[in-house]
C-alpha cells in the first residue's frame, strides 16, 4: 500500500485538486468553491505526510505553524483580491484579442500555466541573483523543514513581484477571469507538491515536473549548491538556464535554510520587516 501511495500520490493530488478546480470553473461553477477545495488539498497533504513521510522530523511543529498559517492566509487573500481586480485592470489595458477564448477551458488553462511558468521561473531566478530581490525572497528560504503548507509561505511583496512578472503577459493577451482562478488554484496545488514531505516516487517525471524530489535541492542551505531548480511547474527553463539538478545526496533535516543566518527572524511580523532592516 505504501509503495502504491508513493508512486500515485503526486499525480492523484494534482489532478484531483488542480483538475477539480478546472472542472468546476470550466462547467461554470462559482470560483468560491475553490476555497473548500484548497482546504481539502491542505488537509490531504498533511494526512499523506503523516502516512508516508520523507523526513519524519519535518512533521513536527518547529514553532512555525502559526507563522506559516499567517503567511498562507495573507498570500491567498492577496491572490483573491488580485483576481477580482482583473476586469478593472483589463479595462485599462489595450485589447489585443490574442487570448484563445474559443478553445476549451482546459486548453486555455494549460496555456496560462505554461506562460506563467516562464515568467515566474525567471522572477524566481532573478530573486537569487539580485540582492534586493533576495532580501524579499529570503523568508521563504528561512524554513527549517519542508512540508506542503510552507509552499504558501512567502513575503507578500515578493509574491506580488512574481505575480506581476508571471501574469503581465497573460493580462496583455486578455486572460479571462475564470482562467485566472484556475491558474491560481493550480499554482497553490503545485506549491504544496513542491514542498511536500511525502516520500513520493515519480520516476522519469522528475526530469520534467518541478515537484518535491527535485525542488528539495533548491532549499539546500548553501547558496552555491541551492541555486538550482527554480521552475514552478516544469524543469524546462532550468534546463535552458543550466540550473537543473535531478539527483544527489538526499536532503535531510539540517540541510535546508540560509547559510550564515541562524538568527533569521522566525515570527511573521519580523519576517515582513527583515528585508528592510538594513543588514
Amino acid at each position: 500500500m505504501r509503495t502504491v501511495l508513493a508512486f500515485t500520490y503526486a499525480p492523484l493530488f494534482f489532478f484531483t485538486y488542480a483538475g477539480g478546480a478546472a472542472w468546476l470553473l470550466g462547467s461554470g461553477q462559482s470560483p468560491w468553491w475553490l476555497l473548500p477545495l484548497l482546504v481539502a488539498a491542505i488537509g490531504t497533504s498533511c494526512l499523506a505526510e503523516r502516512i508516508l513521510p520523507y523526513e519524519p522530523v519535518w512533521n513536527r511543529d518547529h514553532g512555525d505553524t502559526l507563522r506559516d498559517i499567517a503567511h498562507a492566509l495573507v498570500n491567498e487573500g492577496a491572490n483573491i483580491v488580485s483576481i477580482l481586480a482583473i476586469p478593472t485592470i483589463a479595462a485599462l489595458l489595450p485589447a489585443t484579442g490574442l487570448w484563445p477564448v474559443a478553445q476549451p477551458y482546459v486548453l486555455q488553462l494549460g496555456l496560462a500555466i505554461l506562460i506563467a511558468d516562464f515568467g515566474i521561473t525567471l522572477a524566481h531566478y532573478a530573486s537569487h541573483k539580485s540582492p534586493w530581490l533576495w532580501r524579499l525572497h529570503a523568508p521563504h528560504h528561512s524554513v527549517e523543514r519542508m512540508y506542503g503548507f510552507n509552499g504558501l509561505m512567502k513575503h507578500p511583496l515578493h509574491q506580488a513581484i512574481e505575480m506581476l512578472v508571471g501574469l503581465s503577459p497573460l493580462l496583455l493577451m486578455g486572460l479571462p477571469q475564470n482562467v485566472a482562478w484556475g491558474l491560481a488554484a493550480a499554482v497553490s496545488v503545485q506549491l504544496m507538491l513542491q514542498h511536500s514531505n511525502v516520500d513520493m516516487r515519480i520516476g522519469i517525471l522528475r526530469y520534467v515536473w518541478a515537484i518535491a524530489p527535485a525542488h528539495r535541492f533548491h532549499h539546500i542551505r548553501s547558496a552555491a549548491q541551492g541555486d538550482v531548480n527554480f521552475g514552478l511547474f516544469t524543469s524546462f527553463w532550468d534546463v535552458m538556464l543550466g540550473t537543473a539538478r535531478f539527483s544527489g545526496i538526499p536532503i535531510r533535516a539540517g540541510d535546508i535554510g540560509i547559510a550564515g543566518r541562524p538568527d533569521y527572524p522566525r515570527g511573521y511580523a519580523a519576517q515582513l520587516a527583515e528585508p528592510f532592516a538594513g543588514r
